[in-house]
């Protein structure tokens, strides 16, 4: 099939490797034209276009455009593909991580034109072009219909790695979740491994425990094959820092958690944990020394 790739970082670059791997032909678009220009270079069966007017010009009706931007931009570059000449009968999937919410809403919204939308829950990273992308989608089977090659292609396999989970949001809602999950799982990892590294009597080994883990035991998975990766390569991580980013999905699981009423204190305390990676030094724990040695007399170390 042919369809277009708005947004050619990391992930949406790969895609459109692996897709036109698979014979799909690809328009693509990016906000620096150099990174598009240097696909069409690399690849056969891409296009590189220079702006939004060209990529609605390039596909035929009916257009299936794929967007693989930040979430804070769908808005934006959905207003600006409309004024493009995005038309009745195409479709727009939303790639991203996107709130579940907005995107019911933007389903809405387009469908009031006659426009399809898809929002696509996508897992992968990096390894995704290679290994195949975890997908995820939301909306009416006509829309799935139109872009059915495409998450066949995409998936690790024809029939395995993609779903569709459900109405308009059910995509990102699921996706959301699986991220929250995510968060919840590395966090078990890095309290175990920092609980490993504590124990220096035992002088452990970080990177040959990861190793034997990996073949066998109840944890082996992926984030646990690239903890050992990382530990081959830097056995101290000494090259990282300890701050914590994220990117809003495990903030909207939490919040969802809380409306629903259902329970997910690993979830939320996954969460919690990054915004305590971000402190240095912590108030909070300044009160809690505050306190241990008004009632104690704890000793207490000094502020360096």
């Amino acid at each position: 099939m042919k369809l277009a790739m708005v947004g050619l970082g990391k992930m949406g670059a790969n895609m459109v490797r692996r897709l036109v791997r698979d014979g799909h032909e690809v328009i693509a678009y990016n906000k620096s034209p150099d990174t598009a220009i240097e696909l069409e270079n690399e690849l056969e069966n891409v296009t590189a276009v220079s702006s939004l007017e060209e990529l609605i010009k390039t596909l035929t009706p009916p257009r299936v455009i794929w967007l693989m931007i930040p979430h804070q931009f769908v808005d934006d570059s959905i207003e600006a593909l409309l004024a493009a000449g995005l038309e009745k009968g195409d479709l727009l999937v939303d790639g991203g991580n996107s709130n579940f919410n907005l995107s019911k809403q933007r389903a809405e919204r387009l469908a009031m034109s006659g426009i399809h939308f898809v929002d696509s829950g996508t897992s992968g990273g990096v390894w995704g072009l290679e290994n195949g992308y975890s997908i995820m989608v939301g909306g009416t089977d006509a829309a799935i219909a139109m872009i059915r090659p495409a998450l066949e292609s995409l998936a690790p396999a024809k029939d395995k790695g993609w779903g569709h989970v459900g109405p308009s949001g059910a995509g990102h809602y699921v996706k959301m979740v699986h991220n929250g999950i995510e968060y919840g799982m590395m966090q078990a990892f890095a309290e175990g491994f920092e609980l490993l590294e504590a124990k220096e009597e035992m002088g452990l080994d970080l990177h040959q425990v990861s190793e034997i883990w990996q073949h066998g035991s109840v944890v082996r998975s992926w984030l646990l094959d690239l903890m050992a990766d990382a530990f081959a390569s830097d056995r101290a991580l000494s090259s990282l820092s300890d701050y914590v980013d994220d990117s809003g999905e495990g903030r909207w699981t939490v919040q969802d958690s809380i409306e629903l009423g259902v329970p997910t204190p690993v979830l939320t305390l996954a969460l919690q944990m990054r915004f305590r990676s971000r402190q240095s030094p912590s108030f909070a724990g300044k009160v809690l020394n505050a306190m241990r040695a008004g009632f104690g007399g704890h000793a207490i170390k000094p502020a360096e």
